[in-house]
């Protein structure tokens, strides 16, 4: 059996599709190793959303071509978003032998004999139905404690800075009964964290329009919440405008649907969001976390914050860092904007601020960030909370982590405890990203 290295960058989408890739080879006669030096096929699953990204993946891709200089027989696959984006160029200029986009993966063992016989092989067609709901993923890289499930594929919101839309296709959900079976399956073996995901989980939809048997979101985390109390559901990403009160609702209803909710804002300013096609306004965005906090008082909110997007001004800046401080995020995620190539943005706005001011933005950003991440955390100090066992501290050997209903990582000591244990833990210090308790 010929052994394929999968190596992921990216999303949580990005992991779970690595699992769906690993079980179409894994029944099509290829062994998956975890060893990148014994293996006959490399395929890297790649991002596209910001540039940065595409440019570790084509310096990897140099190291690699040192590498099959050594090894002749060795195959290099590109697959994932920028297999979609940028086709041809990776096999003319950067050497690929396969390229696959992410609804081409049925075709992988195809793809791989064609380039064995020294043909490069190409499929980055998109689907309208492909959904992946009968392959089982396999699961790479795991702790065997967290795992994450794909509900659905495609995104039809058309940011104008986004290129998802664009290499991933259409809005398509997954058959909520085969979700549900991946989640007990899941939970059979040990697994006891499960997060849904989605490019807009907010917009799963099966058998739309046909009464009882439509199951929306929130209808679904509820199949999932039923499966077992010690089940902890999680998911991402949400997009406010479509977030509804019936979600917040189940959020509330069920103890181990975690109460953490990633809202991505990416600007206070109602110019900027105009321009980004966002489809809210600020004051729609601060209803929606207004019924959160009502709901879920204990609920942990974070976002996606972009700084210099497209003639962004100061004030539209300052409005930004208004937003923060009104919501006071737990956590964010907070980049400079990266022009990517195709996107409405690219062919309709100047990518007009210097890169020095949208790194003196983003350094703003994310200062007012740390602290309110800082006082979020201070705020939990002598709080007991439950975790979930996860890991290692990769600092301390004598310690472990987990992370609470929050999704905020506690570091406790070792003890006799191990993976997938729940422990009670009291909060007695925190930086602002950790907090260190003891069991209780």
């Amino acid at each position: 059996m010929k052994k394929v290295f999968i190596e992921t960058y990216g999303c949580q989408m990005n992991q779970a599709d690595s699992g769906i890739v690993g079980k179409i080879l894994s029944t099509s006669n290829y062994s998956i190793t975890m060893d990148e030096n014994e293996a006959d096929i490399i395929l890297i699953n790649t991002c596209a959303v910001r540039d940065n990204a595409e440019k570790r993946i084509h310096n990897r891709l140099h190291d690699l071509n040192a590498l099959r200089k050594k090894k002749s027989y060795l195959k290099v696959g590109i697959i994932g978003c920028m297999a979609e984006r940028l086709k041809d160029s990776l096999i003319n200029e950067d050497r690929v032998d396969i390229v696959a986009g992410p609804d081409s993966y049925r075709k992988l063992p195809e793809l791989i004999k064609k380039s064995e016989k020294n043909n490069a092989s190409i499929d980055v067609n998109l689907s309208e139905d492909e959904t992946y709901q009968d392959i089982i993923p396999m699961e790479i890289n795991s702790n065997n404690i967290t795992a994450f499930i794909s509900i659905m594929r495609g995104c039809e919101n058309f940011c104008s800075y986004c290129v998802v839309p664009y290499t991933r296709g259409k809005e398509r959900s997954r058959d909520p009964k085969t979700i549900v079976e991946q989640a007990k399956n899941l939970f059979d073996k040990g697994y006891r964290d499960i997060t849904l995901l989605g490019q807009n989980v907010n917009s799963y939809i099966y058998n739309k329009g046909e009464g009882e048997k439509e199951v929306n979101f929130a209808r679904l985390m509820a199949m999932v919440a039923q499966i077992n109390p010690l089940l902890r559901v999680r998911f991402a990403t949400s997009h406010p405008k479509d977030i509804s009160r019936e979600l917040i609702d189940t959020i509330a209803k069920y103890d181990n649907i975690c109460k953490y909710i990633h809202l991505p804002v990416q600007s206070g300013s109602n110019n900027m969001l105009k321009k980004m096609n966002r489809k809210y306004t600020i004051d729609e965005y601060k209803e929606k976390i207004s019924w959160i906090r009502q709901a879920i008082p204990e609920c942990s909110i974070s976002t996606d914050i972009i700084a210099g997007f497209c003639s962004e001004t100061i004030e539209d800046h300052k409005q930004t860092i208004e937003i923060m401080k009104w919501v006071g995020y737990d956590s964010a995620y907070m980049f400079k904007y990266s022009q990517r190539p195709g996107t409405l943005a690219a062919k309709k706005y100047e990518d007009d601020i210097t890169e020095q001011e949208k790194t003196r933005r983003l350094e703003e950003i994310i200062d007012v960030q740390r602290e309110l991440s800082l006082k979020s955390n201070q705020k939990d100090i002598g709080k007991t909370f439950e975790i979930l066992i996860e890991g290692e501290s990769k600092r301390d050997n004598t310690k472990l982590f987990g992370r609470n209903s929050q999704n905020k990582v506690i570091i406790v000591d070792k003890g006799n405890h191990k993976l997938g244990e729940y422990l009670n833990v009291k909060v007695n210090n925190c930086t602002s990203a950790t907090l260190f308790g003891e069991e209780i």
